[in-house]
């Protein structure tokens, strides 16, 4: 175990340098949270994405991926690596409809970034094709 940790931490430190060369004021946070893993993106205004995380990449595997615990995890990570890069505020863009929506949202505020807007872009079917036949 103790092992592992040691390269988790080297490879982090390893991405934080390159990241630490952009500078940025306001990011894009886009979360995408299903009922089994919880993605984020750290975009500029653009779009392009600077940085990402997920629950897998942090070493959470199986039903433990899509808790808010994890996903707290992940916000916190990418929250650090928000700060390296001088990111200030940050604009928020929800999909999803998992447990693990606002936890991300939750771990940038505790670390100090401001949250300048909070949209939910979660697609809702205006019933368009014909659901499945149930499982019998």
């Amino acid at each position: 175990m103790a092992k592992q940790t040691i390269k988790k931490s080297a490879k982090d430190s390893k991405a934080t340098n390159k990241l630490s060369k952009k500078k940025m004021a306001y990011a894009i946070l886009n979360v995408q949270s299903t009922y089994n893993n919880t993605k984020a993106v750290l975009t500029d205004e653009k779009g392009n994405p600077v940085a990402s995380s997920s629950s897998g990449s942090l070493g959470f595997n199986g039903a433990k991926k899509g808790t808010p615990f994890a996903a707290a995890k992940i916000g916190e990570v990418l929250a650090d690596k928000a700060i390296l890069m001088g990111v200030k505020e940050i604009g928020v863009v929800i999909k999803g409809t998992g447990s693990g929506r606002e936890s991300v949202v939750r771990s940038f505020i505790s670390k100090g970034i401001a949250v300048d807007s909070i949209k939910d872009r979660t697609p809702v079917p205006h019933n368009g094709p014909k659901p499945k036949k149930p499982r019998r």
